[in-house]
């Protein structure tokens, strides 16, 4: 079996693509987010280049450190986890891709000034490559069934566990010539064109194993409604966004930010490390200045947060220019007011005191520019960093406690 698409489905359901806005279930945008929503779906039907790619491996060992498919050993220990849980037998690589097309637009948007389309465009491109990842899902669903077999859910460089940097030895294994659309992986994990995805996907024979065991059925975090092989019910949307109690950690949290994101900038720009009282977090934000032609700049965050049976309270905050970074000197609140601009944003404290969970309930700003002028900006900046710290901690405590 060998797929090989060049006009897969690009019908991104309206709930998913509400989600990855930044809007909470049920919402209806109304208004110039409507018109901006409906006119990024409209673009990428008449311009975009989807395409999906999948085979299965030639061969594959789980051992106790790695997985080796088709010769090349992958060290991602929750993929390594569920294929020896399963009793994989072999695995199937996925390639999928929007297409260059969206990014090489959204960007011109952006030199432009024009923001808000660059935002809809990018936002969108996600929507696809999820969409994509669900289709082929599906697909995989259907060929294994008829061999009374079961897929398990995929999983990706860059996720929690798994270094992004192996998304070249992953690219290697798929074969970037066999590729129906063009797609390179970067030393760093990065993927041009950058709205792509590799991901793997076990296969097993073992059945029944994969039923009694909830977290090796991929059911659960597929959004494919009509799919005639479904085992369990999708329950992204189910599950409840309630803080932890005094001696509790909900690791099976709703986020405002796309998921797919969060493990991205998971591996990529966080690093977590158990201290005494609880756990120290560092995050690097690089974003771009509004104005003087968007120079690039970097902030450093560093959290400071108690221990579990507390529910991770937040203890210590701080936010400067990362070092050796100048871009933050283009902005043009610091061209006004210069240090003390810097000033504020070391005094703003956000949910000092509380537990991490209350980044679910917090009502902030979903989108912001990528400066620091405003405190709506720096409010939206915060969530990024304190979501994607408890979407890590959650994969951290989620994998200890099996």
């Amino acid at each position: 079996m060998e797929l090989v698409d060049t006009g897969p489905d690009v019908q991104v359901a309206a709930a998913e693509y509400v989600r990855l806005l930044g809007f909470p279930a049920g919402h209806v945008p109304e208004g110039r987010v409507a018109e901006l929503a409906a006119w990024a779906r409209d673009w990428y039907a008449e311009h975009g280049r989807p395409w999906v790619y999948a085979r299965p491996s030639a061969s594959l060992a789980v051992g106790p450190a790695d997985v080796v498919i088709d010769g090349v050993a992958l060290r991602g220990e929750p993929l390594r986890r569920t294929l020896e849980r399963a009793g994989a037998h072999t695995a199937v690589v996925v390639a999928v891709s929007a297409g260059a097309e969206i990014e090489l637009a959204a960007r011109e948007a952006w030199l432009q000034e024009r923001p808000d389309e660059y935002f809809f465009l990018e936002i969108f491109g996600s929507a696809v490559v999820e969409h994509l990842t669900t289709m082929a899902g599906a697909r995989l669903c259907e060929w294994a069934d008829r061999k009374a077999m079961a897929v398990l859910p995929h999983y990706s460089p860059g996720y929690p566990g798994w270094d992004v940097a192996e998304q070249s030895k992953l690219l290697a294994i798929i074969g970037a010539n066999a590729l129906p659309g063009p797609l390179e992986a970067f030393e760093s994990g990065m993927l041009r064109p950058k709205k792509s995805l590799l991901a793997v996907f076990g296969i097993t024979q073992h059945t029944q194993r994969v039923r009694r065991l909830d977290e090796l059925v991929p059911c659960e975090n597929c959004s494919y409604a009509t799919c005639q092989f479904r085992r369990a019910p999708y329950r992204r949307a189910q599950r409840r966004r309630s803080g932890p109690g005094a001696n509790e950690w909900q690791t099976g949290a709703v986020y405002s930010t796309n998921e797919r994101a969060l493990r991205r900038w998971a591996a990529e720009r966080l690093s977590l490390s158990r201290v005494a009282e609880g756990i120290e977090a560092s995050f690097r934000y690089d974003g771009t200045t509004c104005s003087n032609m968007g120079r690039p700049l970097a902030f450093h965050y560093r959290v400071r947060l108690g221990p579990i049976e507390e529910g991770y309270p937040i203890r210590e905050l701080a936010c400067a220019p990362a070092p050796g970074d100048e871009g933050y000197r283009a902005m043009c609140e610091y061209l006004r007011e210069a240090e003390r601009l810097l000033e504020r944003i070391r005094e703003e404290q956000p949910l000092l005191g509380q537990p991490l969970d209350a980044v679910l309930t917090w009502s902030r700003p979903s989108v912001g520019p990528g400066c620091y002028c405003d405190p709506e900006a720096r409010q939206h900046k915060w969530g990024l960093v304190f979501e994607t710290i408890h979407f890590a901690l959650s994969g951290m405590e989620g994998s200890e406690r099996r």
